[in-house]
């Protein structure tokens, strides 16, 4: 599996790396990773059938799990903070759950795994002509949204590093129930709302910048 990544900050400080939204690309990530680049190593994925990395044509959130476990295995990174929004914080929970002993830390941007009897979506209809990303993608994660595995809730109470939720407040399309019931669920957790909507990282930078840095600073 050919993976293509974005790389960015100062080698022997604490690592980063960030999973993408479906469908999209590590580049979304461009903003946060300058912002931390002074005190950071960060690494940006593009995701199996998305960006440059490869287009298998089999694609699942256990899959992309697969990806992230051999792709910081491939690297040798160590002590990493796992950032995901969207797809890319269910691929982290996933991640997570196994409780990879290189993993120090969870960010979960506005998205808390799908849970069952969750909001159903309907599948988009494919846009017309070339795509920049694999369209199966897209079809088979949203089948999983709509019908998700009862373990990835369920294991939230396996995800063993301080984790931090960041939720998009009300504009969110998780409601903040439930991403509270996560944040409860998970030992050692804590949320923050920015008022942003679904895509904090791009509606509101700074503020989503500053709730990352202030879970990542040290303790005094």
């Amino acid at each position: 599996m050919r993976l293509s990544f974005l790389e960015e900050g100062t080698a022997g400080t604490p690592v980063v790396v960030l999973l993408h939204g479906l469908p999209n690309e590590a580049g979304t990530w461009t903003h946060a990773m300058a912002g931390l680049a002074a005190t950071h190593h960060l690494y940006a994925l593009d995701q199996r059938g998305q960006g440059r990395s490869a287009h298998p044509g089999a694609y699942s959130f256990e899959l992309m799990r697969d990806d992230v476990l051999g792709f910081v295995a491939a690297l040798g990174l160590r002590d990493v903070t796992l950032v995901g929004h969207s797809a890319g914080a269910t691929v982290a929970c996933l991640v997570a759950q196994e409780q990879p002993d290189w993993l120090a830390r969870l960010v979960l941007e506005d998205s808390p795994p799908p849970w069952p009897g969750g909001p159903r979506f309907a599948i988009p209809t494919r846009p017309d002509g070339e795509l920049d990303y694999d369209w199966a993608v897209v079809a088979s994660l949203m089948a999983q949204v709509n019908d998700p595995d009862p373990a990835w809730w369920e294991r939230l109470d396996r995800i063993a590093v301080p984790t931090l939720l960041i939720h998009g407040g009300t504009a969110s399309p998780i409601p903040a129930d439930r991403a509270a019931a996560a944040v409860a669920r998970i030992p050692d957790a804590r949320a923050v709302t920015v008022e942003a909507g679904h895509q904090v990282h791009r509606e509101r930078p700074e503020e989503f910048l500053a709730a990352l840095r202030a879970f990542l600073a040290p303790p005094s």
